[in-house]
């Protein structure tokens, strides 16, 4: 196992966490230097607000923890393909690399509908890993949804 799919493994878990709360299943670990200084799962229910996303919750975190608005060492791992409103934050926070499981194609930002991350009219650019844990990260999502359909 790399240890992307290492920290992967951390984000899913955090998205099953998410699912058992009845939150979209979402998981983010913040990691720099090999260590993991940040991790959240989605809590827009919990919170009634739409801007409690995993990512932005461990960007926070992780703000937090190293006392930098900037975190340029910093890979986010996340189940699935941050959307524009995290994308964004990301790039504010100039993060070095994202690591997502699922792609988006309703909300992606990350290349599915836009690409924000390496946009070369922005002054900062992500490097991107698509695909890792994809195939669980999209089970568990489809299995999330497929129970609201159907309750």
């Amino acid at each position: 196992m790399t240890s992307a799919e290492s920290y992967m493994r951390i984000a899913l878990d955090l998205a099953k966490g998410a699912d058992r709360l009845d939150e979209v299943p979402v998981g983010a670990v913040v990691v720099i230097d090999h260590q993991v200084v940040a991790q959240a799962h989605n809590q827009t229910v919990a919170t009634h607000s739409a801007i409690a996303h995993a990512e932005l919750i461990a960007l926070h975190q992780a703000i937090q923890q190293v006392g930098d608005r900037y975190l340029p060492a910093a890979e986010v791992y996340v189940t699935l393909e941050p959307c524009a409103m995290c994308a964004g934050a990301l790039l504010l926070a100039r993060v070095q690399r994202v690591v997502f499981g699922a792609r988006d194609s309703k909300a992606g930002a990350c290349g599915s509908l836009y690409n924000l991350c390496v946009d070369p009219r922005l002054n900062h650019e992500i490097d991107l890993v698509p695909d890792v844990l994809a195939e669980e990260s999209t089970a568990l999502l489809q299995s999330f949804f497929q129970r609201r359909r159907h309750s």
